[in-house]
């Protein structure tokens, strides 16, 4: 793909907890051979170091490491697995910009992109978005694919929400964005947490339009699953 024929996704990762949701749904994207753009906020880092065991860097040695990282049955982190190396050449279509840049591509309308993914969505972010604050470079991201009119997709996790929050997330709702809660469905009969990350960032996917085999859809028939 030419330079100028790319047209990303741009992935946010903010400081919420739920950093396996952004991990299941970079690997959708990289098994759809979509190019991303990946921006991971300061707090996310954080999140990342605590829930992973992963200290970013804003590189592919790094988003490696993410992408491989599963919940197995236990619920422990396994990060051992690599991910699929027949899918390791599309990790060098994954560009990666510092939060803390302004200037980066994505800050720009001009700047093609598909749309954008927030996952996990902190209140913080959720709340800078809608109010259009910009503080880094995901939520310029953010404000600049609303004033775009291209999908952005929403994924809060945190619970409960307050006042503030709900008035906000009513607020991107009302501006074009979907809002998606962390909220895996049970219907499938998941044998493990991978599978009930695994529902949340297809359903994610759906939003976006990026077809994916995550989940088994419901089919209308009780007891099928």
């Amino acid at each position: 793909m030419t330079a100028a024929a790319r047209v990303p996704w741009v992935v946010g990762v903010s400081g919420a907890s739920g950093t396996p949701y952004a991990a299941a749904v970079l690997r959708g994207l990289l098994a759809a051979a979509l190019p991303v753009d990946l921006v991971v906020s300061r707090a996310a880092r954080l999140t990342l170091l605590d829930e992973t065991g992963i200290a970013w860097h804003d590189d592919a040695e790094s988003l490696r490491a993410f992408l491989a990282v599963r919940l197995d049955a236990d619920a422990e982190l396994d990060t051992a697995t690599e991910f699929d190396a027949g899918q390791h050449a599309v990790l060098d279509d994954v560009r990666f910009w510092s939060a803390a840049d302004l200037a980066a591509g994505p800050s720009s309308g001009s700047y093609q992109t598909r749309g954008m993914v927030v996952v996990p969505a902190s209140t913080a972010a959720v709340a800078g978005i809608a109010i259009g604050l910009s503080k880094d470079l995901l939520q310029r991201a953010a404000d600049v694919t609303l004033k775009e009119r291209r999908p952005l997709v929403v994924v809060p996790r945190e619970m409960p929400l307050t006042a503030a929050t709900l008035r906000h997330l009513v607020s991107l709702a009302e501006a074009g964005a979907a809002v998606l809660p962390a909220s895996p469905a049970f219907y499938s009969k998941p044998k493990n947490m991978q599978q009930l990350v695994d529902f949340v960032a297809g359903k994610i996917l759906d939003a976006l339009g990026v077809a994916h085999d995550l989940f088994t859809r419901w089919d209308g028939r009780l007891g099928s699953g």
